[in-house]
């Protein structure tokens, strides 16, 4: 059963910010994604299709590779590269959900059993690295240096990422220096690099292409700082995996970094038993969404959300209005406020 809190004052019926402006302008370009995706997972191995076939077919937002179709027409790009390389980002982050789910041992992924939970660790990590193949195969048929460095450099600091929160995990006296450092590298950083992409192609300025690079950097943060708040405050139907995955597997996410630095002793002995020893019972999890909201780290994570996301909106203010530029800012609205 999930476990509601609430992160804030309702907003009002009908207020609430959608992907569905971004949806609408990449439409098109969405579509030849999702055929170019069901082409290049063809393999002579059935089980490849197969696995990754789920994932994929399982929905998710596909917010990654929207930001180099938004991006792109954002710079009035009006060639096919980017349709490419949007199916090169999804492919790099399906393959790290896939690696994710071993790593973590999670049983659920977008509201489904999770391809380890269905085939195992071993078909889950060999088809991810199928589709990191993939995508570099993807990357070098575009032809250009600098996209490959691009998102060569992108998926080599989300690996680094991954080994950051290993070695945060079970750390209670992680700072949130080093908590936002993993999540730059494993989160953000794709997010980034997909909205670059989009300048890049359109052979725009070095101005235009760091600002897209910034929006996305930050959205991403905003992004997981939402993601990390949700696991200790969603319904498990609308967060799409278990709640509570993090507590139980002892992972150092924003709301347990600054409940740790608010609480009194008693409180860091709790959080030392269940986090760095793993020592968990039945109630403990309720009890440390009580701590957290004690110590308001749920709200004040949604609050460095909303600080994150201010910055992503800002760096656009380059760009003239336009369709393209009030749909990747809802997008902003959109990965924060899906917390309420």
């Amino acid at each position: 059963m999930g476990i509601v809190v609430s992160l804030d004052e309702p907003r009002k019926e009908g207020s609430k910010p959608s992907l569905d402006a971004i949806e609408k302008i990449v439409a098109e370009d969405m579509h030849r994604v999702n055929r170019l995706i069901v082409e290049k997972m063809e393999s002579r191995a059935p089980l490849i299709p197969q696995l990754a076939g789920h994932i994929v077919a399982a929905g998710g937002k596909r917010l990654r590779p929207m930001l180099t179709l938004a991006a792109a027409r954002l710079c009035n790009y009006g060639g096919d590269r980017h349709i490419t390389l949007a199916t090169c980002v999804e492919f790099i982050h399906t393959a790290t959900l896939l690696h994710d789910d071993v790593v973590d041992e999670s049983m659920l992924r977008r509201g489904q059993e999770s391809a380890n939970a269905l085939w195992g660790n071993e078909a889950s990590v060999l088809v991810g690295d199928f589709l990191f193949s993939r995508a570099f195969q993807l990357m070098v048929s575009d032809g250009s240096l600098k996209v490959l460095k691009i998102l060569s450099d992108a998926s080599a600091v989300i690996a680094e990422g991954e080994v950051l929160q290993l070695l945060t995990t079970n750390d209670t006296e992680t700072s949130e220096e080093a908590y936002l450092e993993v999540i730059r590298s494993k989160t953000a950083k794709l997010f980034a690099a997909a909205a670059r992409i989009g300048a890049v192609v359109s052979e725009r300025p070095k101005a235009e292409e760091e600002a897209l690079e910034s929006y996305g950097m930050n959205l991403g943060i905003a992004f997981q700082l939402v993601d990390d708040a949700l696991d200790y405050s969603a319904d498990q139907a609308a967060l799409g995996k278990t709640v509570g995955d993090d507590f139980r597997e002892g992972k150092i996410s924003l709301p347990v970094v600054l409940a740790w630095r608010r609480g009194e002793d008693e409180e860091r002995t709790f959080w030392r038993r269940t986090l760095e020893r793993q020592e968990q019972e039945d109630g403990d999890l309720e009890h440390a969404i009580a701590l957290m909201g004690k110590r308001r780290a749920l709200r004040d994570t949604i609050e460095r959300a909303r600080h994150y996301g201010s910055i992503a909106r800002d760096v656009l203010g380059i760009f003239p209005d336009s369709e393209a530029k009030a749909a990747m800012s809802e997008a902003i609205d959109f990965s924060i406020e899906r917390a309420f």
